[in-house]
């Protein structure tokens, strides 16, 4: 008599409930998604000798914090303006009217997740959270070269279009422009990294478990 246990396709084994220690973590990662609203997402700032204890812009999910009680802000549209560059403002920097739609759709998809949630819908989950922050890195990175290559070409001083820091530290002109996340944007580097890692986990480790699951639900009453 044949005792082996039949294959599971794989479309059956995406459908094995989520473990509870992964479900604890994912409505864990619920908090890492709202406290990432209470912290900048990433902090562009500038040194020269004019302005040797520098001047800073935070960005938010939401909004734009710039140093010394926001006047940094208009000092640093000041020097934008000799070089051509428009001003940084809310209205220009448009996707942060989409931003908190989407961390907010994944906070309530990551809690479905976590209650109703198998495998497949993990693997669902995990794309779009990819999706989501990977499409607003690019677009924050295309948003630098748009302002940095959308120079007036009647401006005061004349400067060659260039691509402000990305990450880490540039030079234009007498200007360090300096670029690096902050606490948001390491919050929510956390969290996409974290799914991804209950993923992996689940489809590496998970097939024997969902041996045991399925053959507990075909045994005979």
């Amino acid at each position: 008599m044949n005792t082996d246990k039949p294959p599971l396709a794989f479309f059956e084994f995406l459908d094995v409930p989520l473990t509870m220690r992964t479900r604890v973590v994912l409505a864990g990662l619920v908090v890492v998604l709202i406290l990432s609203f209470l912290f900048p997402l990433w902090r562009i700032s500038m040194v020269a000798p004019q302005y040797p204890d520098g001047l800073y812009l935070d960005i938010y999910s939401y909004k734009l914090e710039a140093g010394n009680e926001g006047r940094d802000l208009k000092e640093i549209n000041i020097l934008n303006h000799y070089i051509g560059m428009r001003p940084i403002t809310r209205d220009e920097l448009q996707d942060l009217d989409w931003l908190p739609f989407g961390i907010g759709v994944l906070i309530i998809l990551c809690l479905r997740v976590a209650v109703l949630g198998n495998i497949r819908s993990l693997v669902d989950y995990s794309m779009l959270t990819g999706y989501v922050l990977t499409f607003a890195f690019i677009r924050f990175i295309y948003m630098l070269y748009d302002f940095g290559h959308s120079l007036d070409p009647k401006a005061p001083l004349n400067v060659e279009p260039f691509t402000p820091a990305i990450l880490g530290a540039k030079k234009v002109a007498n200007f360090t422009t300096y670029s690096s996340p902050l606490m948001g944007g390491v919050l929510l580097t956390v969290f996409v990294t974290t799914v991804w890692v209950l993923l992996i986990r689940q489809l590496w480790m998970g097939r024997r478990r969902a041996q045991a699951w399925f053959a507990g639900r075909r045994a005979p009453a």
